[in-house]
């Protein structure tokens, strides 16, 4: 099994919704069931059968953040090597060749990119682009209508 890579910031994250799952989703549930199971019949109980699904999903997903929690790579950005390459986690300040608009992303995992934050998944094509490059070079990212040429201007290690 390969490790997810993740920043310090998404494994406290990712600890902290196991432990909000497991504190206080997980006993509620279990007292909705007991609650519902009391208003009898329970092929009838729509109550009951919603309860039960949402114990499945609350224990699935605890199931899922064991297992990434166990694969984890933590990779705590402030204690790289600061030479202005792009790597994971690191904060990215990119120029568009195309309009001079000016863009920041950080490098993340799977589990932490959200665009709205300007996190972006180390899969993805833009952050393919930019891994291993350095300030001042330019790069050239596969889209859907098309390269988008960019310059990077600055790479930041911090969280």
């Amino acid at each position: 099994m390969n490790n997810i890579p993740v920043t310090a910031f998404g494994a406290k994250a990712l600890e902290a919704a196991l432990l909000k799952l497991k504190d206080v989703s997980r006993p509620r549930i279990i007292e909705d069931i007991k609650v519902s199971r009391a208003h009898g019949d329970l092929k009838e109980n729509a109550e009951y059968h919603a309860a039960k699904e949402e114990q499945s999903f609350i224990e699935g997903r605890i199931k899922e953040i064991e297992l990434k929690l166990s694969r984890m790579q933590i990779i705590d950005v402030t204690k790289l090597s600061q030479n202005g390459r792009c790597v994971f986690g690191t904060t990215i300040t990119l120029m568009n060749s195309a309009d001079n608009s000016e863009i920041t992303y950080q490098i993340v995992g799977e589990d932490e990119a959200d665009i709205s934050l300007d996190k972006i998944s180390c899969h993805s094509p833009i952050a393919s682009a930019l891994m291993g490059n350095e300030e001042g070079d330019k790069v050239i990212v596969k889209a859907p209508k098309g390269d988008i040429v960019y310059k990077i201007l600055s790479v930041k290690y911090y969280i």
